[in-house]
């Protein structure tokens, strides 16, 4: 018998799990000289090269979560190029030995980066009406269709991600699929950053389905995918300026119609002439988590009153610039389990997790906080180490309390904030504990605290399953929130994607698929291999 969507994404979800007696399916070799190219181009296709500008920016970072208005700047290519550079370009490139590799401004697992990006712009000054794929190796744009029509519409400025499944799956397999939304989720938080440092905010627009969406993007142009990998549709963000508008669905309408009647060019390369895996599984939910058109857009972007948007956030003591800190953000490769955190600078970081619809990054995430967070605390100045709770709505905190273990003591911490709902659940000291629950990764275990992130699970699918991706976009926008407030703290963080899912939950008391864990992250003190050699971004654009 044929499964419904919503069961194969469930059995999806299962069948990835790691458990303590065997990992998800997964490749039984890695030849590391054969690894796909991290960079897709499109050949034949116009090239125009960015200029390198997020250096003269010095708006602070600690001004993107205050009150005070950020003065927008105009919509120009030379705005458009600082946006890039500060959320989806290269930050550096590393060398050891006869190995070299780049670094991404957005975080990736594994850093293989299946996220692709691309601009869609109507009237930004300096750049012809059309769609574009961003060359992250040469921070340059690749012209892939020229729209006819558009030149006297309204301003706009769209930014697409899509997916190359196969990047990821070739070293992780079949969870690989999850991996990719979760960099969706840093993605779009990275532009959602990068756009607030502009005076510029972002909306998701939930109305383009994922066919639609191919279909604006030439994802869907079989003549330039020939023999290579295929992308996936992810998700459409407007970015808003002093210049541009919302945008409603007829509107998008005439975008599509310019895209479907314009003039393209271009040949997609091939990222790995000689796979040696194929993982089925990750096609068939791909399909299953598919967004259809239309949705319901009052239930998709209903925004309850719980998300607390006139509550000032917490001050950070930050004195970088905001392009200086977004493009420093690096993923900690082990810490030095000595290291404390600062009770100032972690509630912080707490309070930056609340969802406030008109700041970064949740703007982009159009929807009531589905996940909630568990916190290993191990080494945070002024609270005691052990296992505490942070829900982000009412909604959350009754199905915490409701679903997870009834010995849990749910006592309020004090020193926190009203808008910092932090709950002690259990005193003890969880190092090993959560670095064994981490796929024996001592890094969960040497940090200053580590999280779960548990997601409000199977009710929220049922609704549909193309939700099964918005929890993992969910959870990388929380995931690079800590990322950028760790770097700010002047300690460093890491995604943690290989944990042993069912023994999580049973350690919390979590008995069926009401609430799931997603995601985990960790935050410490980070040791530096001082034989990696740090090399610029971009070398040639600097001589």
């Amino acid at each position: 018998m044929s499964r419904s969507p919503l069961r194969i994404v469930l059995d999806y979800h299962d069948r990835t799990k790691h458990r303590l007696d065997g990992y998800a399916q997964g490749p039984d070799t890695l030849d590391w000289d054969a690894q796909p190219d991290p960079f897709r181009r499109y050949d034949e296709a116009s090239l125009i090269d960015l200029p390198l500008l997020a250096d003269q920016q010095t708006l602070p970072y600690r001004a993107l979560s205050e009150a005070a208005t950020i003065a927008a700047h105009p919509l120009t290519l030379h705005n458009v190029a600082v946006l890039l550079e500060t959320s989806v370009a290269l930050s550096a490139w590393k060398h050891y030995g006869t190995a070299r590799w780049s670094l991404r401004v957005n975080p990736s697992s594994g850093n293989l980066h299946p996220t692709e990006t691309y601009v869609v712009a109507v009237g930004v000054e300096g750049l012809r009406d059309g769609v574009y794929h961003y060359r992250a190796d040469l921070h340059a744009l690749e012209q892939r269709c020229r729209f006819d029509a558009g030149s006297n519409a309204e301003p706009a400025l769209h930014i697409g991600f899509s997916s190359v499944h196969w990047r990821e799956a070739w070293k992780y397999g079949e969870r690989a699929f999850r991996y990719c939304q979760h960099d969706v989720g840093h993605a779009m938080a990275a532009i959602s950053y990068g756009a607030a440092a502009l005076g510029w905010s972002v909306g998701t627009e939930l109305h383009w389905g994922d066919a639609a969406l191919a279909t604006l993007l030439g994802l869907d142009r079989e003549a330039d995918f020939q023999q290579v990998e295929q992308e996936h549709s992810d998700v459409l963000l407007r970015v808003h300026t002093a210049q541009t508008y919302s945008t409603q669905p007829s509107e998008a309408l005439e975008l599509l119609a310019w895209a479907q009647g314009g003039h393209w060019q271009g040949k997609a390369n091939r990222l790995d002439p000689k796979p040696l895996y194929h993982w089925p599984v990750i096609d068939e939910v791909a399909a299953a988590s598919e967004r259809p058109v239309p949705t319901d857009m009052q239930t998709e972007t209903q925004i309850p009153p719980v998300m607390v948007e006139s509550v000032p956030m917490l001050a950070s003591a930050c004195t970088r610039s905001a392009a200086e800190l977004l493009r420093r953000r690096r993923s900690a490769q082990a810490f030095d389990g000595t290291t404390w955190l600062p009770l100032d600078a972690f509630l912080r970081m707490l309070d930056q997790l609340v969802a406030r619809p008109r700041f970064a990054p949740w703007n982009a995430l159009p929807w009531a906080p589905r996940l909630h967070l568990v916190l290993f605390i191990h080494r945070v100045e002024g609270l005691a180490p052990g296992l505490y709770a942070l829900p982000r709505s009412e909604h959350g905190l009754a199905l915490m309390r409701d679903q997870m273990r009834a010995e849990f003591q749910w006592q309020t911490v004090s020193a926190a904030p009203d808008t910092v709902p932090l709950y002690q659940l259990l005193l003890a000291r969880a190092e090993r504990t959560i670095a064994r629950l981490s796929c024996q990764q001592a890094i969960a275990g040497d940090s200053c605290f580590s999280v779960a992130m548990l997601a409000e699970f199977e009710p929220v699918l049922a609704a549909g399953p193309w939700r099964y991706r918005e929890l993992f976009w969910e959870a990388g926008s929380l995931g690079q929130s800590l990322y950028l407030e760790a770097e700010a703290a002047g300690v460093r963080g890491t995604g943690i994607g290989c944990y042993f899912d069912d023994p999580v939950h049973e350690l919390l008391g979590l008995t069926d698929h009401t609430l799931q864990s997603l995601y985990h992250f960790t935050v410490g003190g980070p040791l530096v291999d001082h034989r990696i050699t740090t090399l610029p971004p971009y070398p040639a654009k600097l001589r």
